[in-house]
């Protein structure tokens, strides 16, 4: 297993296997194409299903373990089985990131592949707020997330966007998460370097310290040094990757993009390695060069932002004991618009 400069080993693999998506979420960095009504063949600039498999089975021997397939909107995609099914047999853990737009009638099918998991974008319960988010309807994607769950797709990971628009709406998804079986919310940092400058930011400190004061027990994962709260039967994690440090040097994570270019680090594009028409000996060679070369993004590659943290700080990484009760019933929520 190798390492890189700052003593990273690499476990997971994110593939994105399209940019083409048929939402249009105002906090993505990517135009949505609009409509799309039904999953269509692949672009010719997007990675094959062989091309896929090749690339699992060069990760596999350094050591990647776990696959999860990406977007745009992986979904629009009708080959998505194909690329699953042909992936685990190098690698049998698979999950997938998906809008849930178009999950309930793939979900089956998707799990006789080999897919293991799921997570869903999920960023409020209310139907014309989803839609002013997303630019996409919110009933289809409750019915993937049900179908997901039917099937075995669990525990499927509800994704949320911590953001000025979603913040009131954290205490009703944790009571979702709460009350359905299979499901985990995921909180995701709002992430301003990768859109245009827009002021919807909230003091992630503030939303961390209501997860805290409310929850039954706090943990901490390794990945990231990711915290995680429970509220009753609900797991809530918590990624906050913007100008923290101690996230980036934890991360175990490479990614390849739909051109099938190998990328050491979400933030960046000028550390892609082309692997198309590489032959395998000079495919093991960018993987040797994107993960020896990665360097924390917080800390590494950027050593000045606001409010920079030390890198490495100690975290434990069990803090578990009582806490104040579930937010059930309580109209408070972290953050303010």
């Amino acid at each position: 297993m190798l390492t890189d400069a700052a003593g990273r080993y690499v476990t997971d693999l994110r593939v994105s296997v399209t940019k083409r998506c048929n939402f249009g979420c105002i906090y993505c960095h990517d135009e949505g194409l609009g409509p799309v009504a039904r999953p269509r063949a692949p672009h010719d600039e997007e990675i094959s299903p062989i091309e896929v498999e090749r690339l699992v089975a060069v990760a596999r021997e350094f050591g990647i373990r776990s696959v999860k397939f990406t977007g745009g909107e992986p979904l629009v995609r009708s080959d998505l089985e194909e690329i699953v099914a042909r992936t685990v047999r190098q690698i049998p853990d698979v999950s997938l990131t998906t809008n849930g737009s178009m999950l309930a009638a793939r979900a089956e099918p998707l799990r006789a592949a080999g897919l293991k998991r799921v997570n869903v974008s999920l960023d409020t319960l209310d139907a014309e707020e989803f839609r002013a988010i997303r630019g996409g309807a919110l009933a289809p994607v409750l019915r993937g997330v049900r179908e997901a769950v039917r099937v075995g797709l669990t525990p499927v990971k509800v994704n949320m966007v911590v953001f000025r628009r979603t913040v009131d709406h954290l205490a009703s998804l944790i009571a979702f998460v709460d009350r359905t079986d299979g499901l985990r919310l995921q909180l995701i940092q709002f992430m301003p370097e990768l859109v245009d400058p827009h002021d919807w930011a909230v003091d992630i400190a503030q939303v961390r310290r209501w997860l805290e004061e409310h929850a039954s027990q706090v943990l901490v994962r390794e990945m990231h040094h990711r915290r995680v709260y429970r509220f009753g039967r609900a797991e809530v994690e918590l990624v906050d990757p913007v100008y923290n440090a101690d996230f980036c040097a934890h991360c175990h994570r490479i990614r390849v993009t739909h051109r099938g270019e190998l990328k050491g680090c979400l933030n960046r594009n000028d550390d892609l390695v082309p692997t198309r028409g590489l032959d395998d000996a000079a495919l093991r060679d960018a993987f040797r060069t994107v993960i020896t070369t990665r360097v924390p993004y917080y800390g590494g590659y950027l050593r000045a932002y606001p409010g920079a943290p030390s890198v490495g700080s100690a975290l434990p990484m069990l803090s578990a004991g009582p806490r104040a009760g579930s937010p059930r019933g309580s109209d408070a929520a972290p953050g303010g618009r």
